[in-house]
């Protein structure tokens, strides 16, 4: 014997129906954190800094970057300068 139930609802009637909790409004409370957060983050990014911190706040960081993807392109291994 074979039996076969179908039951058309939605997921907030299936999570009801099986006794399951409604985490809707935790998910929402925790998304709006995170955006906030983000946002606060993105606003405090200085591309200025982080660039002279990578490279020194001299030219000279920027001559030895320059050097070396000049160096890691020629596929002679040669100095090209």
């Amino acid at each position: 014997m074979k039996v076969t139930i179908e039951i058309d609802c939605t997921p907030e009637e299936a999570r009801s129906l099986l006794g399951m909790p409604d985490v809707k409004p935790l998910q929402d409370e925790i998304m709006a954190d995170l955006r906030a957060r983000m946002t606060e983050a993105a606003g405090a990014f200085d591309t200025d800094a982080t660039l002279k911190s990578w490279m020194g706040a001299s030219g000279d960081g920027m001559d030895q970057m320059m050097k070396f993807w000049s160096k890691m392109a020629d596929p002679t291994g040669k100095d090209g300068a």
